[in-house]
């Protein structure tokens, strides 16, 4: 399988016509979005599971800075 350099990806997005660049701004938009999504949902599942844990302490930010200093 051939890699294809950004900028030969570039190139070739340039060949398009203005409606087919915008479609891939878009598409290309849509899945950004959905990994964001993705990567937020397995963020908070980890959260979730750490506190069912019980590895996730709960205080103020002066809580926080006391045990930093100690």
């Amino acid at each position: 399988m051939k890699t294809t350099t950004f900028d030969e990806a570039l190139e070739i997005i340039e060949s398009f016509s203005e409606e087919q660049r915008e479609s891939i701004i878009e598409i290309v938009n849509r899945r950004l979005a959905e990994e964001r999504r993705e990567r937020l949902a397995q963020t908070v599942k980890e959260a979730r599971e750490e506190y069912a844990r019980g590895e996730v302490r709960r205080g103020t930010v002066d809580d926080l800075m006391r045990e930093l200093v100690q």
